[in-house]
Parts: structure tokens; sequence; C-alpha cells
């Protein structure tokens, strides 16, 4: 007989809970990847995973939360927090070197308010497919590095940005939304468009017109990448916060 689990979303801003139930093992962890990928899509500030009613049948599955904070701290940049697992998964994912980056409660109630307090800094722009569209970026971030008395990180956050609005604006041709974000020790800077067209490294990549491309952005960056959201993607990337 197939496992089975279900995963219910309940979107409280700024908190999103993911409440699972049934058997989580290696058969369904995909799908719980999944479920917890689409609430970050949704933009939420932290994301709660509630394992009361969680029946984990093999201990390698518990992997899926490390691989959804992992995915959390680049993009969106927001706290993944778990609460009352059955003291078996409290036990395993104590002792596991993979999950112990991700913090436990023993209460859903407790988790809630205290991933909602950790809350990011945040600043966020819609901007169209223009040829303004980098200049705004570069205003936006620079005004971010202002408020949050971050001067070193002000040049560097704004040529990478720059790249990565002007990406959207020569390739994909969407509306975008660009977010700046500071979850120290790193400023997160992400541009979510509306081609899912993945952003890549090598001679033919997506940047090759804008001439420094993906260079710059490496070289000035701790980390960068592009993932799926939604219809379209998401390309973010990683400065310290100095």
């Amino acid at each position: 007989m197939s496992s089975r689990i279900t995963c219910d979303v309940r979107a409280t801003a700024p908190v999103a809970v993911v409440r699972l139930r049934g058997a989580l093992d290696l058969g369904t962890m995909r799908s719980v990847h999944q479920a917890l990928n689409g609430a970050l899509v949704e933009g939420t500030e932290a994301l709660v995973v509630d394992l009361a009613e969680v029946d984990v049948r093999d201990r390698l599955a518990l992997s899926v939360f490390a691989a959804t904070a992992r995915r959390a701290e680049e993009w969106p940049a927001v706290p993944v927090v778990l609460c009352s697992p059955s003291p078996v998964a409290a036990r395993w994912l104590a002792e596991s070197t993979t999950c112990r980056v991700v913090p436990v409660s023993s209460d859903c109630a407790e988790a809630t308010r205290a991933a909602g307090a950790t809350s990011a800094l945040r600043m966020r722009a819609r901007l169209d497919p223009v040829a303004g569209a980098c200049r705004r970026a570069r205003d936006l971030v620079t005004d971010a590095c202002a408020r949050w008395n971050l001067p070193d990180a002000a040049g560097p956050a704004a040529l990478v940005l720059s790249e990565l609005v002007g990406n959207v604006v020569r390739h994909a041709g969407t509306p975008m939304q660009v977010t700046v974000t500071l979850r120290r020790p790193y400023l997160h800077l992400a541009v979510v468009d509306g081609s899912s067209a993945q952003a890549r490294a090598g001679g033919t990549d997506l940047y090759a017109e804008g001439g420094r491309g993906l260079l710059l952005v490496r070289e000035l960056t701790q980390r960068w990448g592009s993932v799926p959201a939604g219809p379209g993607k998401a390309v973010w990337a990683m400065l310290p916060a100095t």
C-alpha cells in the first residue's frame, strides 16, 4: 500500500503555516517539497511547518526540510521553522547534521509568533521591461542601503541588480518584481519575471548581450542562482551586508 500525505497551507501575514498530515517517506517527500516551495513563491515572510500529524517512516525523508530551508535562505530570504514533531522525529532531526540547521519548536503557536517576529527588512518594486527599469532598480537598492546603513554594499548591489533587471528587459520582456532584503549577514537581491527560461553560466548565458553579465554577478556576489517561481523564475543574488 502506497503512502499518502496532504499539505494544507494557511497564510496569515506575515507567516505561512504548512500543516502536513500523513506518512513522510522517500515516496511522499517530493510532494512535500513541491508544497513548501509553492508556499515560498507566494511571498511569505516566514514559513512554519507543522509536523504534529506526520508519521515519519524514513529518517532520510526529513532532508526535505533542510533543502527547503536552504532554498528559503537564498530566495526569498525567509526563515523556516518546524514545529510539533513526534518524539521519534524530534530525535532524528536533532541527530541529523543535515537537518540541524532548521529550528524546531515544540509548539506551533509559539513557532508562528517567533517566526513572524524575525521578519527581515525588505523593499520591493514592480517594474515594466523598459529602458528606465535598470535606473529604477539602482535607485531602489541605493535607497535601501542608505536606510539600512550599508554604504559599502550600495555600489556592488546596484551593479548586480542592474544586470539582473537588464536581463529581464533584454530577454524575458515581462513585468518583474524586484526585491531587496536585508537578512544578516547578507543583502539579498531578487528579480522575479514571467519567463521560465533559466539564467545560466557559460558562453551562451542569458546575459551575453549585457557585456559584463554573469562575470560581474559572480565576482560581486557570495552566491547567485535561478529557481522556478510560478509561471516564471526568480534570479537571486547574495552579497555580504557590510
